[in-house]
């Protein structure tokens, strides 16, 4: 992987961030990722509070899914305080619930079950026949293009990953009118990770949620930028371990939108064809107003 030391930086900063401090048993404090639109990244919490819940628990357990949902805007210059409820110890399953909390107000809660280690029955999808990440079109890049402040922004704020859409509903895949609202793009963190899975783990987490509310407006040829758009809930299940500093797939579509709402589905492909991950999320999509 050749990286810049534009990327290089982001992603030591991103990695810092997933590195919480511990407060006291099943408290933690993580740091805050300051942005130019002072929202706290959704992403930024998921991940931290996956750490936080990860580090309840005994090495021989790994998170199998989480569950979240987004209550109230973060401030995304303040730090975040991550409460783990033990809710659950069994002999095969744990359960933990964590809640995030800013200037008094819990801002995030998450809920993620962990696994022993076992052997069972397998089997997955087949990841669809896409074009390779090289040419795909550089989504990082065609946001600093877009210029002034905004475009700057953007591509400083996502400096930590690498994207190439390879097609949507829109434009490079087939028409499709019994699922209307697709996209697909290789991911992957800009940089080298720590051999850590837990950082792996975070860092896909961080990124998992840059896009997947989007597919929900493939289906849409509108000014994506007038739209209001805000994450509701975060869920993923996490089939297979696999490294987040690689190329991977994430294959989105939207099945429905509707009272201002859409709801996005993804499944997580490593380069190799292995379904890694599971994604879903609903999030407000609103029409421009006024």
């Amino acid at each position: 992987m050749s990286t810049s030391a534009g990327a290089a930086e982001a992603v030591q900063r991103l990695v810092a961030t997933l590195d919480l401090e511990q407060l006291d048993l099943d408290l933690f404090r993580g740091a805050p990722a300051p942005n130019d639109r002072g929202r706290a990244f959704g992403g930024h919490v998921a991940a931290q509070a996956l750490i936080a819940g990860v580090r309840s628990v005994e090495e021989q357990f790994t998170v199998h899914s989480m569950h979240s949902y987004f209550l109230l805007p973060g401030d995304s210059d303040a730090p975040i305080i991550y409460d783990v409820e033990r809710i659950r110890d069994g002999r095969s399953f744990l359960t933990r619930r964590v809640v995030a909390r800013q200037h008094g107000r819990a801002i995030y809660y998450l809920t993620a079950n962990f696994q022993r280690h076992e052997e069972g029955y397998e089997h997955q999808d087949a990841m669809p026949s896409v074009r390779p990440p090289e040419k795909g079109l550089d989504m990082i890049a065609l946001m600093a293009s877009m210029g002034g402040a905004e475009g700057a922004a953007l591509a400083r704020e996502w400096g930590a990953v690498e994207m190439r859409a390879v097609g949507n509903s829109q434009r490079g895949l087939t028409p499709d009118p019994t699922r209307p609202a697709q996209q697909r793009m290789w991911l992957r963190i800009a940089a080298p990770l720590p051999e850590d899975p837990l950082v792996h783990l975070a860092a896909f987490t961080w990124a998992s949620d840059i896009t997947l509310l989007s597919a929900s407006m493939a289906a849409h040829s509108l000014d994506t930028s007038r739209v209001q758009m805000a994450s509701l809930d975060h869920t993923l299940w996490f089939h297979r371990p696999f490294r987040a500093d690689q190329w991977w797939l994430y294959d989105q579509e939207s099945p429905s939108a509707q009272g201002g709402r859409g709801l996005s589905l993804g499944r997580v492909f490593a380069h190799d064809g292995t379904l890694v991950a599971t994604a879903a999320q609903e999030g407000i999509i609103r029409p421009p107003r006024g």
